[in-house]
């Protein structure tokens, strides 16, 4: 389980970047809501022992168990539909077991360990439907569980990981192309049909966020959020106001956007920090992923590569959904973004993730 590892082969680079930006994330949330701020620290306390406890041991020894993962996935999604489950804004998300958290954040490193072992069962024959059909059917039963929540932003995001394995493993451009030429006029009819009155195909609450994406103006009460958002950060111009700003403009001071420590993080730096703040926290994000694809290349297995394109796309595709609502790009949906917002579960499982990687990095070659 435990071997010697060189020293030299540790990702430093990666290690700085993450704690670059989880400090970030710890001041901004500090400057949003205060009472957050310590709860933060300590999630980055337990996150860096997590992280140096994972980048010891051995990945492969971890695959061995992978069902056991894709098992605990499954079982925690099905826990908030229990009298364990835990609501908050219309939601059940959370479980509570005297230490609440969100299964769904979890279940996003534990299906990325089980599929990163799972496709390999397919590598010889990933493009056949029967194949294909089964790997939809795994992966459909926690996605069906995320979904039912309602949690769609997550569904979407962990849908877009598996997806981005799939892809690594040898997925025929053919059938890309052709899941594009469905999806693609799909999704414009769904935008067309979500217009219509008295619509049946979504959630009430879910069509509105998109009418009022579309349409802010005619839906006030609804798109106030993201239309604050947007005011927040453009007020931050080059420079930013500063943090713990006291300005009677501030978006943040007059309570426009709720709960600003966890999905709209990005508003409040955005207002703080300015431009310049802002494009620090996307350069990190962004080198945080290119990290772990120059891992990913340069991994020892076809698994170890998986695991490092896993963790890359969820936090790759999470923040680029996050930062694109807050910035009016998408529809409001609730992400948080990742090593910024507030939220323990989500921070100690992404230092899990990085653990991973930094593992698969010390086995770059073989001993």
């Amino acid at each position: 389980m435990f071997r010697n590892y060189k020293l030299k082969n540790l990702n430093l680079r990666l290690i700085i970047f993450v704690m670059a930006l989880t400090i970030i994330g710890i001041m901004v949330i500090g400057s949003a809501n205060a009472d957050y701020q310590n709860k933060q620290i300590m999630g980055l306390v337990l996150g860096l022992v997590v992280m140096a406890v994972m980048a010891l041991i051995d990945f492969e020894f971890l695959l061995q168990f992978y069902y056991v993962y894709y098992a605990i996935a499954c079982v925690s999604l099905l826990l908030v539909f229990t009298p364990l489950g835990d609501s908050a804004g219309g939601a059940t998300r959370w479980v509570n077991l005297g230490i609440r958290f969100q299964p769904s954040e979890m279940a996003k490193i534990f299906l990325v360990l089980f599929f990163a072992q799972f496709l390999l069962r397919f590598e010889d024959n990933l493009n056949t439907y029967k194949s294909l059909g089964k790997i939809a059917v795994t992966a459909g039963i926690p996605l069906v569980l995320i979904l039912k929540e309602p949690d769609l932003s997550t569904t979407i995001v962990t849908f877009l990981i598996i997806s981005a394995l799939i892809f690594a493993m040898g997925l025929s451009y053919k059938l890309i192309g052709i899941v594009l030429g469905i999806t693609i006029p799909a999704i414009s009819l769904l935008l067309i049909l979500v217009m219509q009155e008295g619509q049946t195909i979504l959630d009430e609450y879910q069509g509105l966020r998109i009418l009022a994406w579309l349409k802010p103006d005619e839906y006030p009460e609804s798109s106030y959020q993201q239309t604050n958002s947007i005011m927040a950060i453009g007020s931050g111009q080059l420079l930013g106001k500063g943090l713990n700003t006291d300005a009677l403009d501030s978006v943040k001071n007059g309570n426009y956007i709720s709960e600003p420590q966890t999905d709209f993080i990005f508003a409040v730096a955005g207002e703080e920090l300015g431009f310049i703040g802002s494009a620090i926290i996307v350069i990190l994000l962004l080198a945080i992923v290119i990290e772990c694809l120059r891992v990913a290349k340069k991994a020892k297995t076809k698994s170890g590569e998986l695991l490092c394109i896993g963790i890359a796309s969820l936090i790759g595709f999470q923040s680029f959904v996050n930062i694109c609502v807050v910035t009016g790009l998408m529809p409001n949906t609730g992400l948080p973004l990742p090593f910024v917002s507030y939220g323990l579960t989500s921070l100690v499982t992404l230092y899990f993730g990085i653990g991973i990687v930094l593992n698969v990095g010390l086995q770059a070659k073989k001993y």
